[in-house]
């Protein structure tokens, strides 16, 4: 995994080079220095689970064997393409959010003399991806296949987006409005096609394969993406803040998380007014009162439930999948974040 991760990132530093060099711009000095810390800076920070998931996930379809050198750095470079597709959509959804940190240091349009360029580093940023997809892969057959895949991507995670957005909208918090199809129908969109589906996909383009053949597959690595959300809403209150990270605050910002829909599912009307009080306010004695109202609906049990009857379900779904490379993937994908804890 290590050597992985070293080729991965020696990917980067090549594409990187490249794009700061395309010869359809005229850089200056100022503006190739800026690209270059704008993408140091949002690109390649994360954990690279997405990116790297393309090339574990290749491997996998071609049964384990060793990779020729440019197949690794094409299938790195789709990776790379996921990264910074991440790092377009958190570097705006930061502004969205008003958030002040990621990924443990201030937001980018936080830094003196960012601000709002970020909007327009945003769309640079997904504009790398055209020119990355462009001079690696312009001759493939799989291109036109490629290129419309970003594109679907990228309009049900924006789409995903406002659906989070406007239900959460600043002034008008409104319990009633969370349900279990809303966080169903935010996460699947948001979450679940960009962040389980893509890398898949874009591994089995490389492979030769037609996506339309392959409904069944986004359909169970949808319901992962899913599942994955669910959990880190679950953790966003009950995991340990020192093994994820960071301390969750889904409670204060009101989000549609699974635990308060869930709660609101099995609450008795007492609790549901309590919940209406103290639910999305920036009081920690709001928030003790809320995870009371969990705590006393046994939501862990609850949440435990859920887990066992998912993975059940994704499981039979993959075996139902006919050919066993493309099983091994699912189940390579499923076993990565089954009774996670971070």
């Amino acid at each position: 995994m290590t050597d992985l991760k070293s080729k991965f990132l020696h990917v980067y530093s090549l594409l990187k080079s490249e794009l700061l060099n395309d010869p359809d711009f005229e850089f200056t000095d100022d503006s190739r220095q800026w690209i270059d810390r704008m993408m140091d800076y949002n690109v390649p920070g994360g954990k690279l689970n997405r990116g790297i998931s393309v090339v574990d996930s290749y491997k996998l379809l071609k049964l384990g064997k060793e990779l020729a050198d440019d197949e690794v750095f094409l299938a790195c470079s789709l990776g790379w393409c996921i990264e910074w597709l991440q790092a377009y959509f958190l570097v705006l959804d930061d502004i969205m959010d008003g958030s002040h940190t990621r990924r443990g240091q201030p937001c980018w349009f936080r830094l003196p003399k960012v601000g709002m360029i970020a909007v327009n580093d945003g769309i640079i940023l997904r504009n790398h991806i055209s020119r990355i997809l462009k001079k690696h892969f312009k001759g493939k057959p799989y291109y036109v296949d490629l290129v419309d895949l970003f594109n679907e991507v990228e309009f049900q995670t924006a789409h995903g987006q406002m659906v989070d957005l406007i239900t959460t909208l600043v002034g008008e918090k409104d319990l009633s409005k969370y349900s279990m199809p809303l966080h169903h129908r935010i996460v699947k969109y948001k979450t679940g096609y960009y962040s389980f589906y893509l890398p898949v996909a874009c591994a089995l383009l490389m492979f030769g394969e037609n996506l339309d053949q392959h409904v069944n597959v986004k359909d169970i690595l949808v319901d992962m993406g899913t599942y994955f959300q669910v959990q880190d809403d679950y953790l966003d209150c009950f995991g340990d803040p020192d093994v994820i990270g960071k301390i969750g605050t889904d409670i204060e910002d009101f989000k549609c998380s699974w635990l308060v829909v869930k709660a609101l599912e099995l609450c008795n009307e007492d609790q549901k007014k309590s919940l209406y009080e103290n639910y999305g306010k920036d009081d920690p004695v709001c928030v003790a009162k809320v995870k009371d109202i969990y705590k006393a609906l046994k939501l862990q049990d609850v949440y435990l439930e859920y887990e066992s009857k998912i993975y059940e379900k994704i499981i039979n779904s993959i075996e139902d999948v006919p050919r066993k490379e493309v099983q091994a993937v699912l189940k390579s994908f499923l076993a990565k974040i089954y009774k996670r804890q971070k």
